[in-house]
Parts: structure tokens; sequence; C-alpha cells
């Protein structure tokens, strides 16, 4: 077992409610419970000594590795090639959807051999909150019961090995080791439950596994037959949509923007955020893509769960919104620092919470009015009262716009005149003042235009440098910014317009380095924070999708096809690539996948355009 595996070097598995990573190793190593946003069980990730994990791999050095999804479906195979045998470990989680107990979360690892003799060693040394809190151990022969505060996690092992299962108590962990022969199989099924003292689940036999195998299977090849998408690039479309809706928390249709904390952006350094809660900008952009691929129900329960915090306003700040809350809807997310956990390969500090969700930034307005405005019937989802809530958030907002904020990328060096905030403060207007005649709704409608005019013109004016020949970072200076790659889509110019091509131009020179996107420069424009940062995936799949509506259809296909090249072995991404080519930041990230969808979807229009 490596002390820390590259980031990239795990496959995700999750059941609608929290989410799992398994590294090639075969090891869990990050897990939270009962939700995403709850203390984690497992963090070996960010502490190999401290963190806990879940281990079962051969008892032989010289395996060699290999992992991948069962297509089309979140359930993960990890491949080991020994000298004796060929083993595997089949890793999933039942959705909660497909019938787990509200209250348990299941993880079901399922060992077997396709060829030869395997030695398996389990470990199971789980770590309660966060490592920060003991626990206790009942074991009786093939089942343990972990006791920590809150939580109980009952272990059961078992299955057609050809002797029976003996767990062995180290300390209050368990291990053990048992031997397969080519056909055999057994299984390792994990149940854990809040409170404490909690009576044991149903002891799992090999039926009860095999059915829970087969309904996580069917459920997944379901859900992927509903999306209508066709095009050149389907099976990392399927991909990148299976991990957002495992990100997804199905109760409230919330998605997070990844599903750890801590991860560097940086190694060594102190750019290391909790990313476990769910971004209005992020998940409101998703909403388009998730119509495109044919997931309305996704949308509609995203839209519904954001029709809900515009109605209620409940928020730490004097904001009407603010940018992230947790995936029930509550907005408190105080930022503390684990301090007693290592941080992965040594980047500290750890968080968990996070104050951002505090900053004032004006974008999310836009990014609202995108999502809610983008249905198939808003009439009949949201209401007349729903039409109200986004017809008062709109006129404050006309009050409001005209501020500095901290911005998309949440830097912690100072207030500015944000380009981007302001272009989606247009996007707000100009959505509300569509809809409210196509709805027939009342509305301050001539407010709105002049609003939408007025930020029009300032971006205009002072967004745009002539000298740099460019739309700029923020207002008094000449620094370019990625996510200004968003302005066409929106629909804010043309992607073909002189300013906005000679803007894409400039980008080029500055921000991109072989097709991979920086989303801005930090020594051109301090964020308040040390160090630098890689690329940022996200960015680099809204350049090749600008590339693609400017009708530069080689550098699009090129740049995007170069991307794909930087997903992990199983297709997912990370939030950046590091300068060797690694993949850095919290992971996978729900928004990285979204703009890969986008890209995707863009190239394909235009591609099928132009008759390729």
């Amino acid at each position: 077992m490596r002390r820390y595996p590259p980031i990239a070097d795990h496959g995700l598995i999750g059941d609608l409610r929290t989410a799992a990573l398994v590294s090639s190793d075969g090891v869990l190593d990050w897990f939270c419970a009962p939700r995403f946003d709850s203390p984690s069980l497992f963090a070996a990730l960010l502490d190999h000594d401290r963190g806990g994990y879940f281990a079962i791999a051969p008892d032989a050095p010289d395996a060699t590795t290999r992992q991948l999804y069962l297509a089309d479906t979140a359930v993960l195979v990890t491949r080991f090639m020994t000298e004796e045998g060929v083993g595997e470990v089949v890793d999933f989680m039942p959705p909660a959807e497909a019938g787990t107990p509200e209250d348990r979360r299941r993880v079901i690892r399922v060992m077997r051999v396709t060829r030869g003799t395997v030695r398996f060693r389990l470990e199971c040394r789980p770590r309660f909150d966060y490592g920060r809190a003991a626990h206790h151990l009942d074991l009786d022969r093939d089942s343990a019961r972990f006791t920590g505060p809150g939580l109980t996690a009952h272990l059961h092992v078992g299955g057609d090995a050809a002797r029976p299962v003996r767990l062995l108590r180290d300390g209050d962990d368990v291990h053990t080791g048992l031997t397969l022969n080519q056909g055999q199989r057994a299984a390792a099924v994990l149940t854990v439950c809040p409170g404490t003292g909690t009576s044991p689940p149903p002891r799992p036999d090999e039926d009860s596994v095999r059915e829970a195998f087969l309904s996580t299977y069917d459920y997944w090849h379901r859900w992927v037959r509903r999306s209508r998408y066709r095009g050149r690039w389907q099976q990392v479309v399927n991909r990148s949509a299976i991990t957002l809706k495992l990100m997804t928390y199905a109760p409230s249709g919330a998605p997070v923007a990844a599903v750890t904390t801590g991860l560097p952006e940086r190694l060594g350094g102190e750019r290391n955020w909790d990313y476990r809660y769910t971004w209005v900008r992020d998940a409101s952009l998703s909403v388009k893509a998730l119509l495109d691929l044919g997931y309305e129900e996704e949308a509609d329960a995203f839209r519904r769960w954001l029709g809900a915090r515009v109605a209620t306003g409940t928020t730490i700040t004097d904001e009407p919104l603010q940018i992230m809350y947790r995936v029930d809807g509550d907005p408190h997310l105080a930022e503390e620092v684990l301090g007693h956990l290592e941080g992965y390969r040594g980047s500290a500090p750890v968080r968990a919470g996070n104050d951002a969700a505090g900053q004032l930034q004006l974008d999310i307005y836009g990014e609202v009015a995108y999502a809610l405005t983008h249905a198939r019937d808003l009439a009949q989802l949201a209401g007349y009262d729903g039409w109200r809530n986004l017809s008062a958030l709109l006129d404050w907002l006309a009050r409001s716009w005209d501020r500095p904020d901290e911005g998309i990328w949440e830097t912690r060096g100072g207030r500015r005149d944000f380009t981007f905030s302001r272009l989606m403060c247009w996007t707000a207007f100009d959505r509300g003042i569509r809809l409210a005649g196509e709805l027939a709704r009342p509305a301050d409608v001539a407010g709105w235009t002049a609003a939408r005019d007025a930020v029009f013109e300032q971006i205009m004016d002072r967004g745009w440098s002539p000298r740099r020949g460019a739309f700029v970072q923020h207002y008094g200076s000449d620094v370019l910014d990625a996510s200004l790659l968003l302005m066409p889509v929106v629909g804010f110019l043309s992607p073909k317009d002189r300013r906005w091509l000679s803007t894409l131009d400039a980008m080029e020179a500055e921000l991109v380095s072989d097709s991979l996107v920086h989303r801005y420069d930090p020594l051109a424009s301090p964020d308040g924070l040390r160090g630098e940062e890689g690329t940022f995936s996200l960015c680099s799949f809204l350049y090749a999708g600008a590339l693609a509506r400017a009708g530069r259809l080689g550098m699009a296909r090129y740049a995007f096809d170069k991307m794909l090249t930087y997903a992990n072995h199983v297709g997912l991404f990370a939030e950046e690539i590091g300068p060797t080519g690694e993949q850095l930041g919290n992971f996978p990230q729900a928004f990285t996948h979204v703009a890969l969808i986008m890209a995707a979807l863009a190239l394909d229009e235009e591609l099928d355009r132009a008759g390729d």
C-alpha cells in the first residue's frame, strides 16, 4: 500500500447520498458518511497514518493492477495479476433509489478469482470524525462492529471461500487473509448507520450480494439509456454524466462540487479547500448540459432546490443568496482547520467547511436566472409564486449590481469590479426580460431593460482594454481571465464577434499552454494566496467549446481530444493539471465534467454544420 497514491489513481463509487474513492491498490481511502459533507470515516488520502482506510488486495508484492468501470455503470473493478493467479475486487454502492434504506450506507466489495489462486488480505481501519475520535470494536468471528461518536459501522465478510473467514483483532481494527481458487468469490459488506448501539443489519449472504450487484448494475444501465446523446464522444460523455449523477444528493437534487476536501491545487501549498458543498454557479450551469443530454428529471430537481433557496433567502450574509450551501440547503459552512491531519503529501492546512460561503459574488444571480429559464415548462415547475420570487430577486439586483465583489474564483485578495460578475448580471436581466414576455407575467421590464443596457455599456467601456485588444478580468487592469470564455455561451456577444475573436487570440497567447488553459495569472493579479497553480481543466474544456463556436474547428478538436488524454484511467478529472501532467485539486470535480459535456455538444453541433 502506497502512502499517497496519485490523486488521479482512484475510481469513484457512490449511492446518491455519499461517495467513496478506491485506489488502484484496492484501498478505499476516502469515505464520508452518511452524507457527502459528513465527517470522514476513511481519510488516508489526507493522512496515511491517522486517516483510516479499508484495503483489500492480494498478499503479493509483485501484483500488477488494472482498474476499470463496467461499461456505463458506477461498478468499479480493480484487477490484480500475480504469479499465482488473477483476482478482482468489484466495488459498488447500491443506489439509494434502488432500495437502500434511507439511514444506511452500504459499501460492497466482492473478491473473486478468475485464474489460478489468489490470497487476499483485508484490513479495515476506520477513523471516525476525520480521525479525531476513538472508536470501540465488537468482534464476532466474521463480523465486526465499529462504534464511534454518532455513527456505527458494521462489517461482515463471507462467501464461498474454501474455509470460513475469521476476522482478527488489531487494537480496535480488524484484518484477515483468505485464499480463493479459480471461480470462487467472497464479499465484504460495510454498512454504516447513524447512531450508536444500532442493531446489526441483516447478515448478507451470497444471494443478497448478487441481488445488490444486479440491481446496481441494472440501475445504471437504465439511467444511461435515458441519455439522448449520440455524438462522437459517447463513451466519455456517458462517463461524465454518470460522474455528475454520483455527485448529486438524491433527496434534494443538489450536486456537490467534488466529493473531497483538502486535496491540493499545488503540492505543499495552502490552496486546499473543501468542495463537498453545492455551488450555485457550478450546479446552475450544469442544468443546460443535463437537459441537452435528456436528463430533465435531474435538471428539474436541482431547479426546485434552487427555487427554494431563492424563496427562503436564508443566508449568512446580507444578500438574498450566497454562493454555496450544504446539500440540504443549510447555509452554515463554518471553516475549520483539521490541524491533526498531515495533508496529502504534506499539503496543509486541511480544511473542513468553507468560509468563501460568506463572500459576495454577484455572478451567481446570472447563473440562477440561466438555470431557471432553461425549463421545459417553468410556469408549471415554479408556478406564480416562483415567478414572484425570481422577479423580486431581479428587482433587487437592478439596485445592487454595480458593486465590487470577490469574483468567480473566490479570491481572498479583496473586492474588485470583476468583468465576469457584470457579465452574469447582464445575463440575469436578459433572461428575466425574455421570460417575462414568454410567460406574460408582471415584471418591471423597463427597469430590468435599463439595468441590462447599463451593464452592457459598462462592460464594453470599462471591461474592454484597447491596449490588450481583449476583455479583461476586472476594470482598470490588463489581466486576462478564462472565466470570460462563457461570454458567447450566454449570448453577450456572437462567438464570431470581432472583439470576442481578439479576446480569444489574447487568451491563446497568454493563458493557453499546449491547449491547457490557466484561469488567470496570479502574479499579474494577486489573489491573496501564496504559490502558483496548475491549468484549470474547466477552462480547458470551455476553451475547446469557444474555439468550436468561433469556427476554428481544427484547433477545437485538437484541444478537446488532447484534453481527454489527461483524464485518469477510468475517465475522471480533478480540478487542475499540474506542470508534469498530474491531476491536482479536489477529485473528481463536477464543473470539469459539465464543461466536458458542453464542449462535446458544441463540437458535435459545429462539426455537423460543417459536414465533418
